[in-house]
């Protein structure tokens, strides 16, 4: 009842939010980011960790800050360009939209400012959300995964080890953010480029979407091959009686916790 009487949603509606993820989600893989995001996380265990160049760790405690100073911030921005088209489906959308990405605050804001689309969303679910205090020291236990050559195959054997970091695709981390923002997951649509983060969201009761291929896998409910392709494949997002101009935000991107609920 509160929702409903926060946005003006009615209860018969099938959703009451849209959680979406960022990268690759948001702006196309053709930028680049990704493979630049790939090489730095390598760069960053080799060089500031010590790990060996064909292992990748998890279980590490580290600097939070540090890493994604190095991992981020030597991104390629200004390949991401103004989207006025998502622009406008986004502004059109009459429900609550809400960034989930595993990312930090200073990459979501600048890649939303890039996007042309900081004013889209109500807030941000982002890697200081959910990891909001870190140490320097490493774990004591903890020791090289080849996590690299475990997604690798095409059925990973066996379970991750435990690692200090929340974040996706674990069930855990996806919960903890659902209950941060006051999010539904069964009146919520899980917009997503990773397979294994849609099928993580839909174990978790999620509605999903992946985005970026026009092929369902199993734990999707639909594929768009772009975002852009939301209001042919989704319809029914845009039947409400409210207008859309009930739903503006502030034009400043909430970030963290402050995430309104």
């Amino acid at each position: 009842m509160e929702l409903e009487n926060r946005y003006g949603l009615s209860s018969t509606q099938k959703y009451d939010c849209l959680l979406f993820d960022l990268d690759d989600t948001l702006y196309p893989l053709s930028t680049g980011l990704a493979r630049e995001c790939g090489q730095n996380i390598k760069d960053y265990m080799v060089e500031r960790l010590g790990i060996p160049k064909d292992k990748i760790a998890i279980g590490y405690d580290f600097d939070y800050d540090e890493y994604h100073a190095f991992v981020h911030g030597r991104l390629p921005y200004d390949n991401i360009k103004p989207d006025p088209v998502l622009r406008s489906i986004l502004l059109s959308l009459p429900l609550r939209k809400v960034i989930f990405t595993n990312a930090d605050r200073v990459h979501a804001a600048k890649a939303l400012k890039k996007l042309g689309l900081e004013d889209c969303f109500e807030g941000i679910i982002c890697f200081e959300t959910l990891n909001p205090t870190h140490t320097n020291a490493a774990s004591e236990n903890s020791e090289i995964f080849d996590i690299v050559g475990h997604f690798d195959r095409s059925e990973p054997v066996g379970s991750l080890p435990k690692t200090p970091i929340v974040c996706k695709p674990s069930e855990s981390a996806i919960e903890k953010a659902l209950e941060i923002a006051n999010i539904d997951p069964s009146r919520t649509l899980f917009f997503e480029d990773s397979v294994r983060n849609v099928q993580a969201g839909k174990r978790v009761g999620l509605h999903t979407v992946l985005v970026g291929s026009p092929n369902k896998v199993k734990g999707a409910d639909y594929a768009l091959e772009n975002i852009h392709n939301m209001k042919e494949a989704l319809p029914e997002l845009w039947e409400s009686d409210r207008k859309s101009s009930d739903v503006g935000y502030s034009g400043k991107v909430a970030v963290e916790t402050s995430v309104r609920a």
